[in-house]
């Protein structure tokens, strides 16, 4: 590996993502990207008796689906990183703990998935052969645990997004044919005061154009070296505000930009207001849409963006700000 600036790494040898694998919820799947999702669920429960139950069925099945696309036995991934946005990771280690492979819980709120494959992109660099990343979210329990009980059918104002029901997983290995992962660039925590709960994009877009800042700084590349720069979850608001962030620093983004939280839904058919968010919203549609791009070659350089808001109800309750994060990671044809 080699360090770029402060907070970019290039891999000389850039680990392949083999394979990957999502399965999202009802509502995901009568949106726009429906038909590049390997399973759409047509119930929020899927047979379980608790939204939480469902949501560790959905990554525990994602992962299954992962490795059996791969190829590679489960005894030959070394690693596994994942994480979600409830409490203490529970849909994660819950869902994975008959998987038997060495598991390192991670949380980033909705960057966890491209911190995940950060992370295992250095293990691969440094050690491992296959590596596992994962993370997933539910509309239900997210909502039931960082705003209001769904019993309650509180008014969401129109910032407001849509947690994804859904999960994503990749295997990354030291061999293949690509698409490669040839640069990360963990992003630092950014608080800009805002308190808003049900305006997460104007939380997360300065953390994004800090990340995004941060990685042409460091590579020496510009916007338009990419096919597409995709955030994960801003979503229509939190778009909107980060490339007019972006343009006042001198980076023109708005010909190759969008936002995975943007693209998962119809806003106008769906009501969703500004679109996803979730842990599973960059998950689901990396693992669904984009990686067919990369696949297909109609997109050769991608940068991804996922962002993050950290923030839970203890932290609302304590009259806290909600503090953002970005982490992006290069792929490469």
């Amino acid at each position: 590996m080699q360090k770029l600036g402060k907070q970019t790494v290039k891999f000389e040898t850039p680990p392949t993502i083999l394979e990957v694998a999502s399965i999202v919820g009802p509502k995901e799947a009568n949106g726009p990207l429906a038909k590049y999702f390997d399973q759409c669920l047509e119930d929020e429960f899927w047979g379980e008796k608790t939204w939480e139950k469902s949501e560790s069925k959905i990554i525990k099945e994602t992962v299954n689906m992962a490795i059996s696309k791969s190829g590679v036995a489960s005894t030959d991934i070394e690693y596994c990183f994942a994480g979600d946005l409830l409490n203490q990771c529970i849909s994660s280690s819950f869902g994975l703990r008959e998987l038997n492979i060495p598991f390192l819980g991670i949380f980033g709120a909705c960057s966890t998935f491209v911190e995940g494959l950060s992370l295992g992109a250095i293990m691969i660099e440094a050690c491992a052969q296959n590596v596992l990343c994962a993370a997933s979210s539910h509309f239900c329990s997210a909502e039931k645990q960082f705003r209001f009980p769904l019993e309650l059918g509180n008014q969401r104002p129109q910032t407001s997004q849509w947690t994804v029901t859904g999960s994503g997983a990749a295997i990354l290995s030291k061999s293949g044919e690509g698409p490669y992962i040839t640069h990360i660039t963990s992003g630092k925590i950014v608080d800009m005061g805002i308190k808003d709960a049900n305006n997460m994009g104007a939380a997360m877009a300065p953390a994004a154009l800090d990340t995004l800042i941060s990685h042409f700084k460091d590579t020496g590349r510009s916007p338009n070296y990419y096919d597409a720069i995709i955030t994960g979850d801003l979503g229509h608001v939190g778009k909107e505000i980060l490339i007019e962030l972006a343009q006042d620093k001198g980076f023109n983004i708005k010909s190759n930009y969008n936002d995975c939280g943007v693209l998962i839904f119809d806003k106008e058919k769906q009501d969703t207001h500004s679109g996803g968010s979730g842990c599973g919203c960059c998950a689901t549609v990396f693992s669904g849409y984009f990686f067919k791009q990369l696949k297909d070659k109609k997109i050769k350089r991608l940068l991804l963006i996922a962002t993050g808001a950290l923030t839970n109800s203890t932290s609302t309750q304590q009259g806290e700000s909600i503090p953002g994060i970005a982490h992006a990671i290069s792929i490469e044809i």
